[in-house]
């Protein structure tokens, strides 16, 4: 199922996207759960809202794109990962020579997190505004210090992610925050696919178009660090949450398109496609020099 939140009435509401002849729908599930984060944690919903999607009548539920979405869900913890994608190596050379031991863990701060439909706003002054596409695992049941093997038990669901970031702030410091915490820097979206309909994290494309160009495309398989992994050695450290966000970290750009790579300006797109989950575009905007 494919799960999402949207804004009605001045507040938000959870909803299912039902299909019917290609076009989405949306089927509200308001009477059920005030949020998709408690659907996703709870067996019982999920078995109602199944049962919702199957009685539906889909020809006569609105078409999704009349409606305004928010974020899927609205995260306490935005977890990222740095390098995880293996980069190409000649035949011969072992692939997994330079792995790193461990996960090199971030996170994003509330304030990055936006709408699927949100433009981005490149702050003033920012001179190397650059985009990761990421699939993002959605935490569903409560995880503290859980084994490998229980830890994909513990993913509600799969979305995506735009890990927007300040190239020239992330140099600046060791550590990453500033780069990576500009408002409105997570667009994630457009919905959250549930678990049973992702039965392998670890074989799925992932796409970057930029402006009509494929500029990223590589396979899940080619990570450092499974799903299951990094979810055991978060929690190790801390608890996850329902709803929390644990992003995998985005594949090298394609030889071409890093040469031919430029920071991100006005007017420019970039869609983000995920086998299985779909795809998020985002439009970049220059921020306005305020009146003085």
């Amino acid at each position: 199922m494919r799960l999402v939140t949207y804004r009605a009435g001045g507040g938000m509401r959870p909803g299912a996207v039902v299909s019917v002849d290609g076009e989405d729908h949306l089927l509200d599930l308001s009477s059920i759960s005030a949020r998709v984060e408690e659907i996703l944690a709870d067996e019982a919903r999920l078995a109602l809202v199944r049962d919702a999607v199957a009685a539906t009548d889909a020809a006569s539920l609105p078409r999704l794109d009349s409606v305004t979405l928010a974020a899927p869900v609205t995260p306490g913890k935005i977890l990222c990962l740095g390098y995880n994608y293996r980069g190409h190596v000649p035949d011969g050379v072992d692939a997994t020579a330079n792995d790193p031991e461990w996960p090199d863990v971030f996170v994003k701060t509330p304030n990055t997190l936006a709408a699927p439909d949100d433009a981005v706003v490149i702050p003033q002054g920012a001179t190397d505004v650059d985009y990761e596409g990421e699939l993002a695992v959605v935490i569903g049941r409560r995880a503290q210090r859980v084994s490998i093997g229980d830890a994909l038990a513990h993913v509600g669901g799969y979305t995506i992610l735009n890990d927007v970031s300040d190239r020239a702030w992330q140099r600046r410091q060791s550590q990453w925050a500033l780069g990576k915490c500009s408002d409105g820097f997570a667009p994630l979206g457009p919905w959250v696919v549930t678990a049973d309909e992702v039965p392998d994290p670890q074989d799925l494309l992932v796409e970057v178009v930029r402006d009509g160009v494929v500029t990223v495309s590589q396979s899940t398989s080619t990570t450092i660090f499974s799903v299951a992994f990094v979810i055991h050695h978060l929690s190790q450290v801390l608890t996850l949450e329902p709803g929390d966000i644990v992003s995998t970290g985005t594949p090298q750009k394609l030889a071409a398109a890093q040469e031919a790579h430029r920071p991100l300006g006005d007017g420019d797109a970039v869609t983000v496609r995920i086998s299985r989950i779909g795809e998020l575009t985002t439009t970049f905007t220059v921020a306005q020099e305020a009146a003085r």
